[in-house]
């Protein structure tokens, strides 16, 4: 049940705020299955796909997405991923955790300045 429960504010967040619930799935994977950083991540990622593709045809539906932009950042974002998912296995969890925690910072920083 927990599970679910989990999956089911993953999917509200990715779908109002386009996130791909990341930012809600890790922490969680972390906190309440004590899974260690590299496993809750890779679950995440397993978890964010069918939220995504969802959540894309919802967009698509409504207009929302702009088709030339959307495939030259997917290509971008595929290579990026591949790299991104070799070098998990080679980054020490430490440095991953201060990545992540400066990233949501500069994320959260950015939306209250913009």
């Amino acid at each position: 049940m927990k599970n679910a429960l989990i999956g089911f504010i993953a999917g509200i967040v990715c779908g109002l705020f386009s996130s791909g619930g990341g930012l809600i799935l890790v922490p969680l994977f972390i906190y309440f299955f004590k899974l260690d950083e590299k496993k809750a991540r890779a679950t995440s990622l397993f978890c964010i796909l069918p939220m995504v593709i969802v959540t894309a045809i919802l967009y698509g539906r409504n207009n929302y997405i702009d088709w030339s932009i959307g495939i030259k950042s997917a290509i971008g974002g595929i290579i990026g991923g591949f790299i991104g998912g070799k070098l998990l296995n080679k980054i020490p969890t430490k440095y991953l955790q201060i990545s992540f925690i400066l990233f949501l910072f500069y994320a959260g920083v950015s939306l209250i300045i913009k």
